[in-house]
């Protein structure tokens, strides 16, 4: 059996591909459901793996599966808000955080993975709900990562984060496989 290799362990599910075209209704509707089976896949994954396998890295020198869990629940709530901002504000530049060091913080040890997943579901039909209520000229609004040092319309970010929640449901996974 072939041991997988780091580009495996890192990118479960490959890296991103962002579309330079603005996306059809039929893949945009791809997408938001990726977002909104999310939290019930985490879950399904994360009963799968058990308790003992979220405490170990998905790969040497990564995140536990803990905090695989909480950061999604971290970082959701603001992938949200960015939405809500890019529709509201004329092309703004998102806040950005450190999320090895929100991955360390004590509340991420000390929070059972079931708030986190709660709170996942929680945002995530708010989200599709707002998703679900938007015109095509919303979708093609835009905002700016400073970090990336990138702008990103709506339907990029759209792929990006479905993308995100499964790239890091396929770091449960590999848990919950032993691989």
């Amino acid at each position: 059996m072939n041991e997988p290799t780091d580009e495996h362990l890192r990118f479960p599910i490959g890296r991103v591909q962002l579309p330079e075209q603005p996306l059809s209704a039929a893949e945009r509707a791809v997408y938001i459901q990726q977002i909104a089976d999310l939290p019930a896949q985490l879950t399904a994954a994360a009963r799968a793996a058990g308790g003992v396998q979220l405490e170990q890295p998905y790969r040497p020198g990564g995140w536990n599966g803990r905090q695989v869990i909480h950061h999604l629940a971290d970082m959701h709530p603001l992938l949200y808000a960015r939405f809500r901002q890019a529709l509201t504000e004329d092309e703004p530049t998102v806040p950005v955080f450190q999320e090895s060091a929100w991955a360390e913080l004590p509340d991420v040890a000390a929070t059972p993975v079931t708030v986190s997943l709660a709170l996942l579901e929680q945002v995530h039909t708010r989200w599709v709900v707002l998703m679900h209520h938007l015109s095509e000229a919303q979708w093609q609004r835009r905002l700016y990562h400073p970090r990336l040092q990138r702008w990103f319309t709506l339907d990029q970010a759209l792929v990006q984060y479905a993308w995100h929640g499964r790239h890091h449901l396929g770091h449960i996974k590999l848990l919950a496989t032993g691989n």
